[in-house]
């Protein structure tokens, strides 16, 4: 019996992928993100339409773990000094998009004629945002890493600390606990969330380094130690009374001081698309249709309150508090959706009699309708800021102290180069150039990377290349070059459109220099000429031509030739 029920499972798990593959191929085509392709893999193969997804065990057991680990590699590349400083912007956005939706929400569903109880309950799930769906976006687009994408994460783990709170109260009513008893319940959550933190401190001052040295010595060895860890933290978190969310993010915590974070990430990476492939079918596979034909209007109106309100309320609160209205709004699309706790916390109502099945249908639409578009509004999110730029000066301050000049560091004398993006290529070119004896003004994205290189005594500058707004006040006065080393995977538009903006922003700064940017095909290099870059970089094309000189027997520099001597003015 057993073996008929292991087969079934198998033929179940193969025609997921199978079917997996064929949507997520014709979204490919059609240029849609893989997310909706994936929940559309889990309508289809749900009980409403084909019924395949029948093993809702394993194919939870599968997405569970996946979230572990992915939100194990978020940890890993946590930098927990730089959390603590962005800790007051985190909590205070975080709380305040919580209660303004609690409140705004609340006020709908009672003029939309909707009950006490049940407006109540809907204005709660509406609070939540999907850390699963923003985390693998933003690690997508490799921005988990900006400044954006780090208030985001601040604020969606405040959200999830309210997500345990719901949950305990829910489950004290639910036994018919008293107040004392439900504060009890808090009280212990937050005792044994400290301990747990405690754990990790000791851990990573006493044990990560040697343990994951040895581990290292076999590779396959590391890996399968990593994703036990995440699974390990990740039960640990649930059975203490908060999410397995907060518990994989704290394993990735615990080894992100080591020096083979990279390797472990770059290893389970892999993985971790795969196993969450099954959220997304889990995700999909549990919307049932027939619980939503009624409540359409009312989702509507829910759902564009979700998709406008949240973004709204997170820019106003970073304007208010300094940020600049690009990293605001950035940061606010993120809220932009429910979550699936948000699914789970109306499912608990119905079970408690609370509310009805049309209520679990209602917040089960919005949830299809804000996670869909939302996925949308987050791909897209720099051509969407470029459309609106005009409107959101009103929530920006004249002055903005959490990302001023002043505060990054940024010199306010000459420079020979303004060089943006500072990863292994536009480093190693910083580095050089630097020696060369000419003045660099480092841009990168990433406020780790930016800490990293100013103590290495570089002026260096957080920014985005696509912003205009930040290149104009960048100090291009004098400026011979301006250079793009920023790989094509490292932009949330595509890469050509990242340079384009970056020429458009400097002319239109009026830079008065030469600009060279950095391509991997031909083809870019040619179309990027014609808007006005002045030098092509190919790195695997320059280091071919390098190397077949050095094979060859032909003299090379003593150093790699800079810009201002090949292709710049001669300033000796």
């Amino acid at each position: 019996m057993l073996e008929i029920v292991s087969v079934s499972v198998f033929y179940e798990v193969a025609a997921l992928l199978v079917l997996a593959a064929a949507v997520g191929l014709v979204g490919v085509l059609l240029k849609q993100p893989l997310i909706v392709s994936f929940i559309a893999v889990g309508i289809l193969a749900g009980p409403s339409l084909l019924d395949i997804a029948r093993s809702d065990e394993q194919i939870n057991l599968l997405a569970e773990l996946g979230i572990a680990v992915l939100l194990f590699l978020v940890g890993l590349k946590l930098d927990v000094k730089l959390v603590r400083t962005l800790g007051v912007v985190a909590l205070t956005t975080g709380l305040g998009q919580v209660a303004f939706t609690s409140i705004i929400g609340f006020a709908l569903g009672l003029a939309l004629g909707l009950g006490y109880v049940t407006s109540l309950y809907v204005a709660v799930a509406l609070t939540f945002s999907s850390t699963i769906i923003i985390v693998k976006l933003l690690s997508d687009k490799r921005e988990i890493d900006s400044l954006h994408g780090r208030v985001a994460l601040g604020f969606l783990i405040v959200q999830d600390l309210v997500v345990v709170l719901a949950m305990l109260v829910m489950s004290g009513i639910g036994a018919g606990a008293q107040s004392d008893s439900a504060f009890t319940d808090v009280a212990l959550v937050f005792a044994y969330g400290a301990l747990m933190l405690l754990a990790v401190g000791l851990f990573i001052r006493f044990a990560a380094e040697r343990l994951v040295e040895r581990l290292a010595q076999a590779p396959e060895l590391m890996v399968c130690f990593a994703i036990g860890w995440a699974a390990l933290f990740a039960a640990a978190g649930d059975y203490l009374g908060f999410s397995k969310e907060l518990g994989g993010l704290l394993a990735g915590v615990s080894l992100a001081s080591t020096q083979f974070r990279e390797a472990l990430a770059a290893r389970l990476a892999p993985l971790r698309d795969f196993l969450l492939l099954f959220f997304f079918i889990a995700l999909g596979a549990g919307l049932d249709l027939s619980l939503l034909d009624e409540q359409i209007p009312a989702a509507l109106v829910f759902s564009l309150f979700v998709l406008i309100g949240n973004p709204l309320i997170v820019l106003i609160i970073m304007g208010a508090m300094g940020y600049r209205k690009r990293t605001g709004f950035l940061a606010g699309l993120t809220v932009a959706q429910i979550s699936e706790f948000s699914l789970i916390f109306a499912a608990v109502g119905v079970s408690l009699g609370h509310i009805g099945a049309e209520t679990l249908g209602l917040v089960t639409l919005v949830g299809l309708i804000t996670i869909s578009l939302s996925t949308y509004m987050i791909t897209y999110s720099h051509h969407l800021f470029a459309w609106l730029e005009p409107f959101l000066g009103i929530f920006e301050r004249s002055q903005t102290p959490r990302e001023s000049v002043a505060d990054l560091g940024e010199a306010s004398g000459r420079y020979d180069v303004i060089l943006f993006g500072l990863g292994r290529y536009g480093g190693a070119i910083a580095q050089r150039l630097s020696h060369r004896g000419l003045q660099v003004l480092g841009v990168d994205f990433n406020p780790a990377v930016v800490k990293d290189w100013r103590e290495q005594g570089l002026d260096v500058a957080y920014g985005d290349a696509t912003d205009p707004e930040f290149i104009a006040s960048l100090p291009l006065k004098g400026a011979s070059w301006a250079v793009s080393g920023v790989p094509e995977h490292e932009t949330g538009v595509t890469h050509e459109d990242a340079r384009l903006g970056m020429i458009d922003g400097l002319r239109a700064a009026g830079f008065a220099g030469r600009v060279a940017v950095t391509v991997q095909r031909g083809a870019d290099g040619e179309s990027l000429a014609t808007r006005g870059a002045d030098l092509i970089l190919q790195p695997f094309r320059d280091a071919a031509d390098q190397a077949a000189q050095l094979i060859l027997g032909e003299d090379l520099p003593s150093e790699p030739t800079s810009l201002q001597s090949n292709h710049g003015p001669d300033r000796s």
